[in-house]
């Protein structure tokens, strides 16, 4: 359900990305970040220039440098348009990020906060390589990974908040049918 209908929801995420670049260790990774080609790159507009590395279509290879990057001090907000395009990266998500703290004995705890997306199928439709939610296969795999929905506007900045607060990592799931319209405003 959404709450205050899509220009809020899309309002939020923009507050949330202008509030976590101002954050001092928060650097933003992935496609869409620096230049605009995303549905997500317009929400990036209040965070500074240099806090965002635009990525090329490497995702395995970007959710790595976002694990290296946490271990050295940073906060990773690692931008992944698709879950489908998570899929490319699930080797590292899932043995890496979720299971270092584990397999280290709590001696690396990587934070990364994941930015994904469940794309719309209307009124455009990305076709089934590009149309999946797989939320709730991710929440299965993770054990030290929190996986967050988005469904209103009023939580997008407390869910934010919390993963950036959080000692672990945590993956933000947008959907994309509470923002597609937001250039209409």
């Amino acid at each position: 359900m959404i709450q205050n209908g899509i220009l809020d929801y899309h309002k939020e995420l923009c507050r949330a990305m202008t509030w976590l670049g101002q954050q001092d260790r928060t650097i933003f990774i992935g496609q869409g970040v620096g230049n605009a080609g995303t549905s997500m790159s317009d929400t990036f507009a209040g965070v500074p220039a240099e806090k965002r590395i635009e990525f090329p279509v490497a995702e395995e290879m970007q959710i790595g440098l976002s694990i290296g990057m946490s271990l050295n001090g940073f906060i990773p907000i690692s931008v992944v348009p698709r879950w489908n395009f998570a899929l490319r990266a699930a080797d590292q998500i899932i043995n890496h990020l979720d299971r270092l703290p584990i397999y280290s004995g709590g001696g690396y705890r990587p934070k990364v906060i994941i930015r994904v997306a469940a794309p719309s199928v209307s009124p455009f439709n990305p076709q089934s390589q590009h149309d999946d939610d797989f939320t709730d296969a991710f929440r299965a795999m993770l054990r030290t990974v929190k996986v967050v929905s988005l469904r209103s506007a009023d939580e997008i900045v407390p869910v934010y908040a919390r993963a950036l607060e959080s000692d672990g990592s945590t993956i933000v799931v947008e959907h994309t049918d509470y923002y597609r319209n937001a250039r209409a405003k």
